[in-house]
């Protein structure tokens, strides 16, 4: 149960929900954000990063967020990748091996007092180095754990199965290309001379929180830092003029997700690492571009919250009854237009002379006739019945994760 495989499926009640109350689309914040945007050199993969461009990402966020704190040297995700190993020979030599790479990665990390403010953000390009190796090869366990299938095919997965008795921390290490290294790196310095290490000087690292995690019992996200009050997400992307719905959804979603208000959230952004690009908005410019139905965040949390515990809501739903159940619910969760207000985004009608107004703008009439036709609003018709299920992998609690990280064998 996740919210990312919620998010990328139109027909899950939890992106019906999302395309409902987010009247405005992505359409005006991608408009904002392009304007701040300034791509004067984007970085580039080299030709040996191929297939691993998603590692690369992987190891430069897990990188950037050292660089604000270090209380977590080693990605939890990735001590759950080897504790979910196999017990025959390969998986027992990969755990071993593992566990010498969490100890190296923490001891690395804690001498060079990564998250220091007293020191600049990055280090010299040999110890950069280093730590990438580590970090790519972390980044490979953690594929055990989020996609198993595809960890098969990793470089990792493939070496130590030609040969599990020759497998070694130093031929770990040999294995990431020297593109990858070197693609790591450049991000990293980058970031040391742009607008991330401005906020990292005005920050303390007992400010920051790594892997913020959204956690409940039927819905998981963890984003990539919190730092006081801002919920920031990294993204190494090359395609960095485009804010796809998608990231826009998600960091919505984990601004509702946070119903107690743990992180205490005023401000969201994303951080290009390719590019250097620094966007952020307040909560409430944030609401105000998407074109939120309710822009009382306690509000729209609630509404939020019953949906997800009131359905499999990251799923397809299966069969004519469940969907019944799903569409019934997300009619009654729908936002209610007081007379004078838009029927799509509930915000107040302009006045008009002759009769009173359905809808504020020419936008929210179109999106009307789109959200009927998907049936999000009366009047449309009903969904296509949809897909087989999907089995989906829970991310844990920083509470079992410490519990788990015990149990790794010396």
């Amino acid at each position: 149960m996740s919210l990312t495989s919620g998010i990328h499926c139109p027909r899950t009640p939890l992106r019906r929900f999302l395309d409902r109350e987010l009247s405005a689309g992505a359409h005006l914040l991608r408009k904002n954000y392009r304007a701040r945007h300034h791509d004067d050199q984007v970085l580039l993969p080299g030709p040996g990063v191929g297939t691993e461009a998603g590692t690369v990402g992987t190891a430069i966020d897990y990188r950037l967020r050292l660089a604000f704190t270090a209380i977590k040297p080693v990605d939890p995700v990735a001590i759950l990748g080897m504790l979910h190993l196999g017990m025959d020979d390969a998986g027992q030599r990969m755990r071993a091996v593992g566990k010498e790479l969490a100890d190296r990665l923490k001891e690395t990390v804690l001498r060079l007092e990564l998250d220091n403010r007293d020191l600049p953000m990055d280090r010299d390009q040999d110890e950069e180095e280093d730590l990438a190796r580590l970090l790519l090869a972390a980044a490979w366990y953690q594929v055990n754990y989020r996609t198993p299938i595809g960890f098969a095919y990793t470089p990792l997965a493939i070496t130590v199965h030609e040969d599990p008795g020759a497998f070694t921390l130093e031929r770990l290490l040999q294995l990431p290309h020297r593109d990858m290294v070197a693609d790591v790196v450049t991000q990293l310095y980058k970031a040391a001379s742009g607008p991330l290490k401005a906020l990292r000087d005005r920050s303390r690292p007992e400010d920051c929180t790594p892997g913020p995690t959204f956690s409940t019992h039927h819905l998981t996200a963890d984003a990539d830092l919190a730092v006081d009050g801002l919920l920031l997400d990294f993204k190494s992307t090359r395609a960095t003029r485009t804010l796809r719905q998608s990231e826009a959804w998600q960091l919505a979603g984990y601004l509702l997700l946070d119903a107690q208000d743990r992180y205490r959230i005023d401000t969201v952004g994303l951080y290009l690492t390719r590019s250097g690009t620094f966007a952020s908005w307040p909560v409430e410019e944030y609401l105000g571009l998407l074109g939120a139905c309710r822009r009382d965040l306690t509000v729209f949390r609630a509404a939020f919250t019953e949906l997800i515990e009131g359905c499999t809501s990251d799923d397809v739903p299966q069969g004519a009854e469940e969907e019944d159940r799903v569409r019934r619910l997300l009619q009654r969760l729908a936002p209610v237009a007081d007379p004078g207000h838009c029927k799509v985004c509930t915000q107040r009608c302009p006045d008009s002379g002759r009769r009173p107004r359905e809808f504020c703008s020419p936008w929210c009439r179109a999106r009307a006739q789109v959200l009927q036709r998907r049936g999000l609003l009366p009047g449309g018709p009903v969904p296509l019945l949809p897909a087989p299920r999907k089995e989906r992998l829970d991310l844990p609690s920083d509470a079992e994760i410490v519990s788990l990280t015990a149990r790794i064998p010396r």
